[in-house]
């Protein structure tokens, strides 16, 4: 049997979105893996998977795959991605929804522009609650990354993050840093690394090599992350523009024990059905049913 999926993204941070309520589906990590996969499968960089939530404070569950297969705790775009498909698909007409997480509950918004606005909930910051090792709680660490000491702030956004300020993010060592630290033995889970250059106090520039998934063209919790951090050590006003290549998101925080607020687009761009290796028919295969952009 076929399943039904979107694809959506959200700044160029791309999802397949698979509706768990109304079709059953059974996922696991080499059937992710393929869809994923961007020349046998579909393409992404996360699988979001919508179901029935468990517990009765949330209208739906939000689970998060990586394109290796490995479920997490959260993603920012893929939120905004996922309160604009269960509006769209009919599955609610709450315009503000809560959603069950593996990092908790979130409540993302549909605007009236089309945009969508996450409350993030409050960050965390005790090292074990990351989770990462050190002996206390610190405004940044030294970090030691293949022969070289770098400062990184560190903190969770129901993932874990590894930010570091930079004097130009379209130079920083992304690609080869990034896969260091994601695997740094002081993360137990791994984490995100962010590389984030201030521009002022309103605005930086963001680019983020996510675990899991290698650099994309924009992370929701990292840029959020990037905030936190920025408004922690006195660089950045309580509300900033996020420049990502994919393009911009504005994050806001009012302090500690606050949530964190970010708003910015979802975008649907086709619509199709695959069959998943190991089911009938088995050689699996996508099929577009139609090519549809959001308005």
């Amino acid at each position: 049997m076929a399943l039904k999926f979107t694809k959506m993204h959200g700044l160029g941070n791309d999802f397949v979105v698979f509706d768990g309520i109304t079709q059953q589906v059974a996922l696991d990590p080499a059937r992710i893996a393929f869809i994923a996969d961007r020349h046998f499968g579909i393409g992404c960089d996360q699988v979001l998977l919508v179901e029935r939530p468990t517990r009765p404070d949330a209208d739906f569950r939000y689970r998060i795959f990586n394109a290796d297969g490995g479920e997490v705790q959260q993603c920012g775009n893929g939120a905004r991605c996922f309160v604009r498909f269960v509006h769209d698909k009919g599955l609610t007409d709450k315009r503000e929804i809560r959603v069950e997480t593996l990092g908790g509950i979130i409540a993302p918004r549909l605007e009236a522009d089309g945009q969508v606005t996450v409350d993030m909930g409050a960050p965390r910051f005790e090292p074990e609650q990351i989770p990462f090792v050190a002996e206390r709680r610190a405004l940044s660490y030294p970090l030691q990354v293949g022969g070289e000491l770098v400062e990184v702030s560190v903190l969770s956004m129901g993932n874990p993050h590894a930010v570091q300020r930079v004097d130009d993010a379209d130079s920083a060592p992304v690609a080869t840093q990034g896969p260091l630290i994601e695997r740094h033995p002081r993360f137990p889970q791994r984490v995100n690394a962010g590389y984030m250059q201030v521009l002022d106090r309103g605005h930086i520039k963001l680019r983020v090599y996510e675990r899991g998934a290698g650099e994309t063209l924009a992370c929701g919790t990292g840029a959020c992350a990037a905030v936190v951090a920025g408004i922690l050590r006195g660089l950045l006003d309580r509300q900033v523009r996020v420049i990502a290549r994919g393009g911009e998101l504005t994050v806001g925080w009012e302090g500690e024990g606050r949530p964190v607020w970010m708003t910015g687009p979802a975008v649907t761009v086709f619509e199709g059905e695959i069959e998943l290796p190991g089911g009938p028919g088995s050689e699996a295969s996508p099929r577009n049913l139609n090519n549809e952009e959001t308005r």
